[in-house]
């Protein structure tokens, strides 16, 4: 017994020892790359207009992955099958569009935030009711939960309360505050560039464990042949390989074509945390680089946070007390301890990725969007940092407040976020399309639709909810529907006085990547293939892939191979 807890003490050591190490030095990489280049405006904000693609990319991939997808992804592959894959693999079609749509548009603008466009699309108030939508959902639910779940998480994986002598909540509290602490001084004191620098480690990092646990799994599984475990899968129980979910399922397919390409739209094209990245792009064929890049991580996420919940069932059974159980018991028979420190390390990152990029966005728009215009003067660029920083502050001791609170939510965590989400999401996708692809609908039809959609969505959501039966995925979709309706009739009845001229004031090169249309056509096909991969013409029915499949994946190559051609004669000809 007492050589068990010495052996606990040294592994519990190593581990943190180790984790330290590598989060050290994904600090001082960091330090090193934004050195001198955080004391302007656009340094601090915009990482100086200078973010190539590889940084763009390692960003949004962790900005976008965390710690609740690692456990939540896994869970429900655990618990149902592959069906909740279409959040992820789907983003892909979003991260086309934000390549070769908004993005062009953002940049030629020059536009440092979503709020800024909008002033200059409608005018101050929807910029200032776009801020106030963007503020209440950050402070008040985003940026807890994200801490909340990524120390759930970290408790869960590392059992924090055993390993410290600490009760759960205190054991809670504890996690929220170490890792908001941390997360934060990126965020305060490195800007937008530093943000992005550890992001792309930490990505390197992720994309190394989230490809070894399911590679030990599969050896697991197969009594130590990586071949047996492979075929495993593909042979017993092979159901929990269909992505294709029925209404009884996590996420039904017909959602995909609903609400979910809307929820995606938003959070890709048009939410200041994610796209704050893109607007710092160096040049648009970077950004565009850097964009669809992106989309082809989201498509390897099955892979990487999906398939080692269905090892998970095969090598446990039904039999776990909860789904959220499934990843953190594999990491602990299959990964080796003198992994453990790394594994940590690329967890808290994954953490510490979304937290402080939020808290970045969320200090952007309160300096930019509602200090400096409040100001009669143009503040300094000096003052706008200083401003930035306090505000980092405020909203992070707030946030180490609320974030433990979540643990008392009646209806969990996702029910919270799945409410609150929605009292924003949709009215800001409305209002930023109709900005950007109409010159005469007037500022009064965003302001209606604001006001219409979070009315119509909390009578939804707080009155008629158990009255109505309809997926609320499909009530996005509807809502979309009737508040673009809103603009179009504002449009008709009172347009605007003066028809709407897009800025074309750039700051840098807008040259296209000559090579975007063709990547993002090989993008779209990697999504089109998953869904034939993983369905009844594919592995989900246990018979191997069926002659189907065959020919619609030949068709899908031949035709890639055609447009790169094409795509590569064209290049040499101009």
């Amino acid at each position: 017994m007492f050589l068990a807890v010495i052996d606990t003490g040294v592994s519990l050591a190593f581990t943190a020892a180790s984790a330290v190490f590598f989060m050290g030095l994904v600090a001082w990489i960091s330090y090193i790359k934004t050195r001198g280049e955080v004391n302007s405006k656009d340094g601090y904000f915009l990482a100086g207009r200078g973010l190539g693609a590889t940084f763009i990319a390692g960003s949004l991939l962790l900005t976008n992955l965390s710690a609740e997808q690692l456990i939540g992804l896994n869970g429900s592959a655990y618990g149902a099958n592959l069906s909740s894959m279409a959040w992820e693999v789907t983003a892909a079609v979003a991260t086309i569009t934000m390549a070769l749509i908004f993005l062009p548009r953002y940049l030629a603008g020059a536009f440092t935030t979503l709020p800024e466009f909008l002033d200059n699309r409608f005018d101050a108030d929807v910029r200032r009711l776009s801020v106030l939508l963007f503020m209440a959902g950050y402070g008040l639910v985003t940026i807890p939960s994200v801490l909340y779940s990524g120390s759930v998480a970290v408790m869960q994986l590392f059992d924090v309360p055993a390993r410290t002598g600490l009760e759960y909540f205190p054991a809670l509290v504890f996690t929220v505050v170490t890792i908001g602490v941390t997360g934060a001084l990126y965020a305060i004191f490195g800007g937008l560039r530093a943000v992005a620098v550890s992001d792309t480690i930490n990505g390197i990092g992720l994309l190394f464990i989230g490809i070894l646990v399911p590679v030990l799994g599969l050896i697991a599984l197969g009594s130590g042949n990586f071949a047996t475990g492979v075929a495993a899968i593909m042979s017993d129980h092979p159901e929990k390989l269909n992505a294709i979910g029925s209404a009884s399922d996590p996420t039904p397919f017909g959602t995909l074509f609903t609400g979910m390409l809307f929820a995606n739209l938003f959070y890709w094209c048009t939410n200041q945390y994610v796209i704050q990245r893109t607007l710092g792009a160096q040049s648009l064929a970077e950004g565009q680089k850097g964009v669809l890049f992106s989309g082809f991580f989201k498509v390897l996420v099955p892979f990487l946070m999906m398939i080692p919940g269905v090892i998970a069932y095969h090598l446990y059974g039904p039999g776990l007390a909860s789904i959220d159980l499934a990843y953190p018991r594999l990491i602990d028979d299959v990964l080796p301890t003198y992994l453990t420190g790394l594994f940590l390390a690329v967890l808290l990152g994954a953490v510490f990725s979304s937290f402080n990029s939020l808290l970045n966005s969320a200090a952007t728009l309160f300096t930019l969007d509602i200090y400096a215009p409040m100001r009669k003067t143009m503040p300094s660029d000096a003052e706008l940092i200083r401003i930035a920083k306090i505000t980092s502050i405020i909203i992070a001791l707030f946030s180490f407040a609320v974030a433990p609170m979540l643990y008392f939510a009646k209806d969990g965590l996702w029910q919270v976020i799945r409410i609150f989400t929605g009292f924003y999401n949709i009215p800001i996708v409305v209002i930023v399309i109709m900005g950007l692809f109409t010159n005469h609908i007037p500022a009064i039809g965003a302001k209606i639709v604001i006001v219409f959609h979070v009315i119509a969505y909390g009578l939804l959501r707080f009155v008629f909810d158990e009255a109505i039966d309809l997926h609320f995925l499909h009530q996005y979709g509807i809502l979309f529907v009737i508040e673009a309706g809103i603009m179009f009739v504002a449009g008709k009845l009172q347009p605007r006085s003066e028809t709407y001229v897009r800025p074309d004031r750039a700051k840098v090169d807008m040259q296209r990547w000559h090579f975007a249309y063709p990547t993002a056509f090989t993008l779209l096909s990697c999504v089109v293939g998953l869904y034939l991969l993983f369905s009844n013409i594919g592995l989900a029915v246990g018979q191997g892939v069926q002659p189907l499949f065959l020919t619609l994946c030949s068709a899908l190559i031949a035709a890639n191979i055609a447009i790169w051609i094409w795509a590569a004669l064209r290049k040499q000809l101009i």
